[in-house]
């Protein structure tokens, strides 16, 4: 709860701040406190943009903003911007606004444009694993790292395939040596996937690390993206082993072809004899893939199909035979079109925090970030046991330090501040001292940095700072009007009627309006027991009596209750207003009772028109409003600045 109160209050501050001490000149003051020309610039233009519904000139705007900056003053002055419920969504907005601003846009673009480069070329590739886990210890890592080096040093001389088939650590290289088939982009990890497209055609990678070990990579070969593909199968699984079963399979499979040739219908074919269920209650159809989504076996047939509807051959995988049919294909699209997708794959990935790590390297460029690297040492020496671990008795020991540990921006960190991250976030997934503290101490720094670079975004960036003063004015704004407005005038029954009686000829209508219910009836005898009812009850019990003694276990009744003008019900129309046409009863409610009065042309009571009383009364609460708001607060207006705004 504490972290939370002191987040929001500092995005507060941080506002207040920036607008405290910006050069921008004063526009006007309302209550004594300013607001400054670049503000009233920048809401004015975007609120008047060629594409805006409504434009105001410089001086209605002017009106407009100043009403608008009362109320906001008015919510102040009634707490609204210290409540929880203003304070956490005032956060939430800002959580939202701040990502692009910490990250190096730069880089994030290039990833995009590198991704998509890669998604225009395949690489068909092979490659041979040792696994190694990610928090593996050093021993560990380099017995992993030499019998890699020894391998690679081997290749030139040898088989590449032979050599995956008895050394790679990747369950599938007995069956495949090593070989992979064809991907691009986002079908493997990044690191790998980096890898292989950087190496020749022919060509053999240096050992690369990724998080399931380490790979050498053989290129094989490189071809223009075939695209992706639209297509239906029908299967027959087989299994590994399984003589009879296999034997069957491939009787079946066979059959079926010979009944396609001879114009049999894909689908209902695909429906009624296809073992793969998920495909078959879809005609067989699968999802749009391209490159490496299928087994080599079945993404070379789909591809090598030409026109849609062709038909392939019966092909063998490992999970059985395949018929399969090409319904459409198509290209690679443009990067623009699919530039949110990629997006979404890329924050998937690995490469998702490359714009944030050069954005934190920059940052500690800029900020001349120091690190006394002999108190830093004090940590590997508290850090003893084998395997490490941070616990009581470390951080025990860790709370006695208190130097200086770090500075960037002016700022100032002790070996306390890191002794409290540390307790913080004690999980460890290194195995010896140095690494442990070097690995925190790097995230420490970086989390100190993001903190530290997010609280000066007010003061860096004047978008970031309106937007954040709009959002800040604006939730005010919406809470202060909804109070003193709009739920008052919804509530205000006594006020609503008072207006009404004082406006009442405003509301005329033109033509005669009938004000009463329309009652169906199932039958003739609930008809009847109906027209009993109504005589006995009076206009306000009606609906509670018909209901409780006709409606039982069967709905005998059903009431629409309203006003109504002529043209907007057919039962009214025939009964009421006289009208020829006969309405045509439903079937479940074949007979009808029109009960209430005919209105000429005023109005009796405010509900009558409830929805344009309401609507008015609204604007005259808001326009009294804002005459005592004025009369209140100050407002002074700087006519020689305002001379100066900048229109788009």
């Amino acid at each position: 709860m504490k972290s939370f109160v002191f987040a929001a209050i500092s995005v507060l501050s941080s506002l207040g701040g920036v607008f405290a001490t910006t050069t921008s000149p004063i526009l006007m003051t309302i209550n004594g406190k300013p607001v400054y020309k670049s503000e009233f610039e920048y809401i004015y233009n975007k609120n008047n943009a060629n594409n805006s519904l409504e434009k105001h000139d410089i001086q209605d705007y002017v009106n407009l903003f100043v009403n608008f900056k009362l109320k906001v003053e008015e919510a102040k002055a009634q707490g609204l911007d210290t409540t929880k419920s203003f304070l956490t969504e005032l956060t939430g907005y800002r959580t939202q606004l701040t990502t692009p601003y910490l990250t190096d846009k730069k880089v994030d673009e290039s990833v995009l444009l590198e991704a998509y480069d890669r998604m225009k070329e395949d690489v068909d590739v092979s490659h041979i694993l040792i696994r190694i886990q990610a928090n593996a210890s050093p021993a560990d890592t380099l017995k992993a790292w030499m019998e890699i080096n020894n391998i690679f040093k081997k290749l030139p001389k040898e088989d590449f395939a032979k050599i995956a088939k008895s050394v790679s650590q990747d369950q599938s290289a007995t069956e495949n040596a090593g070989h992979i088939g064809w991907i691009s982009a986002f079908r493997t990890v990044y690191p790998f996937e980096t890898m292989a497209y950087k190496t020749a055609v022919g060509n053999i990678s240096k050992p690369v690390r990724t998080a399931f070990g380490y790979h050498i990579i053989k290129v094989h070969a490189r071809r223009k993206s075939l695209g992706e593909v639209l297509v239906a199968h029908i299967m027959k699984f087989t299994k590994n082993g399984d003589e009879e079963m296999n034997k069957k399979a491939k009787i079946t499979i066979d059959s079926i072809y010979n009944r396609l040739q001879l114009g049999d219908n894909f689908g209902t074919i695909a429906t009624t004899l296809s073992q793969d269920k998920g495909s078959a209650a879809k005609n067989g159809e699968l999802p749009w893939f391209g490159t490496g989504r299928m087994v080599p076996e079945f993404e070379t047939a789909a591809f090598a199909l030409k026109n849609n509807g062709d038909i392939s051959q019966p092909i063998q995988t490992a999970y059985g035979w395949h018929i399969i049919k090409l319904i459409d294909s198509k290209g690679l699209a443009s990067f623009e079109s699919m530039k949110d997708d990629i997006e979404k794959k890329v924050k998937r990935d690995e490469r998702a925090n490359l714009g944030k790590k050069s954005f934190l390297n920059k940052l500690k460029l800029d900020y001349n970030l120091q690190v006394n690297k002999a108190n830093v040492a004090e940590y590997y020496k508290l850090l003893t046991k084998t395997p490490p671990v941070i616990d009581s008795a470390f951080l025990a020991e860790a709370k006695k330090l208190d130097k200086s540990l770090l500075s960037f921006g002016g700022k100032n960190l002790t070996q306390q501040d890191f002794t409290s991250y540390l307790k913080k976030n004690n999980k460890i997934d290194k195995a010896t001292a140095v690494d442990v503290i070097d690995e925190k101490l790097n995230n420490f720094i970086d989390s100190e940095l993001m903190s530290y670079e997010d609280a000066q975004l007010e003061k860096k960036h004047d978008e970031f700072r309106f937007l954040m003063q709009e959002y800040h004015d604006g939730i005010l704004l919406f809470e202060v009007s909804n109070k003193e407005v709009w739920d008052k005038a919804t509530k205000d029954t006594d006020g609503l009627d008072k207006y009404f009686k004082a406006h009442k000829s405003k509301y005329n209508w033109d033509k005669p309006h009938f004000k009463g219910r329309i009652i169906y009836c199932k039958n003739s005898e609930t008809l009847k027991a109906a027209q009993a009812i109504i005589k006995k009850s009076n206009n306000d019990s009606i609906d509670k009596f018909l209901t409780t003694r006709l409606n039982d276990s069967i709905k005998n009744v059903k009431i629409e209750k309203g006003i109504f003008v002529q043209g907007e019900n057919k039962e009214v129309d025939y009964q009421i207003f006289k009208q020829k046409e006969k309405n045509e009863p439903s079937k479940e409610y074949p007979l009808a009772l029109v009960i209430g009065k005919t209105i000429k042309t005023e109005p009796e009571d405010y509900t009558d028109v409830r929805g344009m009383v309401t609507a008015d009364y609204q604007e005259f609460l808001e326009q009294e409003w804002i005459k005592t708001l004025k009369a209140k607060y100050n407002v002074k207006i700087e006519n020689d600045i305002l001379k100066t705004i900048k229109t788009n």
